[in-house]
């Protein structure tokens, strides 16, 4: 990818579903080395907008690039830039954490992918954990788990699709450093979020998604300059009001 090329980059897109018209034109960019938070209510159309950008899902009209990569036309050139982790945490709970990222690194033809598995365990601080069953961690080791194994393959562009969903206060902190981390090392993330504090914590740019198009965007003050609060729950819910798409 050109390092001036965006690694998101969205115009008038829409999707329908029957009488539900949930994206109606949305125009979105996020730069390359960024984290980028898509906020929005539950319905907003921040998963079906992952979707797309995914390649699960196509879009009614409009166009979308990842990495360069027309998410229609060039669905295996934008597979091969991503990952992505859904709201379910996608790991095998019988398996070890190491099994689990090995038999990921192994589909993905990585060499040394037992290698490879000690270094991301260490990485997510799930080093002491890596011979145990998974079946036997907390929610936010397992979502951490889930995490390092969508990275194995060195991908361009992560997608966090509300990463924190579920999980407990220590949890949800735990998930927050492994983004951060992430973030430090340059990594493009676009994540969704109906949580104002999280996209607070986490992002350089929030967008939040109101009846199918971005409505604000900026720094989290920005957000709150433009709900005219200054009390993060309050400008979400003062923003969001009313949007059931």
């Amino acid at each position: 990818m050109n390092q001036d090329t965006p690694a998101v980059q969205i115009a008038g897109l829409n999707k329908t579903f029957g009488d539900n018209h949930v994206l109606r034109g949305l125009d979105l960019t996020v730069p390359q080395g960024i984290v980028y938070a898509l906020l929005g209510a539950n319905g907003a159309g921040k998963t079906t907008t992952i979707s797309i950008l995914t390649t699960l899902l196509k879009p009614d009209s409009g166009q979308a690039l990842v990495a360069g990569f027309e998410v229609v036309k060039q669905a295996e050139q934008v597979r091969e830039a991503i990952t992505v982790a859904g709201q379910n945490v996608c790991v095998d709970t019988i398996l070890t954490g190491k099994e689990n990222l090995v038999l990921i690194a192994r589909l993905r033809h990585v060499k040394q992918p037992a290698a490879l598995a000690d270094s991301l365990l260490a990485r997510f601080a799930l080093a002491d954990a890596g011979d145990k069953p998974v079946g036997t961690y907390s929610g936010g080791m397992k979502r951490r788990l889930d995490i390092a194994m969508s990275l194995i393959g060195d991908p361009q562009v992560v997608f966090l699709d509300e990463p924190t969903t579920g999980l407990d206060p220590s949890g949800r902190r735990e998930v927050w450093s492994t983004i951060k981390d992430l973030s430090s090392q340059g990594r493009t993330i676009l994540l969704t979020t109906q949580y104002m504090d999280e996209a607070a914590q986490l992002a350089d740019i929030i967008g939040v998604l109101i009846d199918g198009v971005i409505a604000v965007e900026g720094d989290h003050q920005a957000i709150l300059d433009a709900a005219g609060s200054a009390d993060l729950e309050s400008a979400f819910l003062q923003l969001t009001e009313g949007d059931a798409k």
